[in-house]
């Protein structure tokens, strides 16, 4: 059994900062890529960001220079700092880990993020 918890979402003006995580726990036995994914209301979910075990990491474009991903292994835990936010950041942020056994795909529950003055 895998579980993925995320946490750190609320309300923020805009111009303001969140720092959200994950962690994955259970029966795991390598954690290749984690990533953040975003779904607005209305919207298609789209990757905001990734990184790989090695550390290589991916932005959309909408989010390069605000946003930071970070990977700590020992911990099984990757982290969003979030800056500048804009309303257009608003969505549920949906932590994602693809890992062994299987090379699967596993996903958290979804934290708000909300963006408003």
């Amino acid at each position: 059994q895998v579980r993925i918890a995320e946490s750190g979402g609320g309300l923020v003006q805009p111009g303001g900062s969140l720092r959200l995580s994950c962690a994955a726990s259970g029966s795991i036995f390598t954690i290749y890529t984690m990533g953040w994914y975003r779904q607005a209301p209305g919207k298609q979910r789209e990757l905001v960001a990734a990184i790989t075990s090695g550390g290589s990491t991916n932005y959309a474009d909408s989010v390069k220079g605000r946003f930071t991903i970070s990977r700590d292994n020992a911990k099984n835990t990757v982290y969003l700092q979030m800056n500048s936010l804009k309303p257009e950041d608003t969505a549920v942020y949906y932590c994602n880990a693809n890992l062994d056994p299987g090379h699967v795909d596993y996903w958290g529950q979804g934290t708000q993020v909300t963006v408003s003055s």
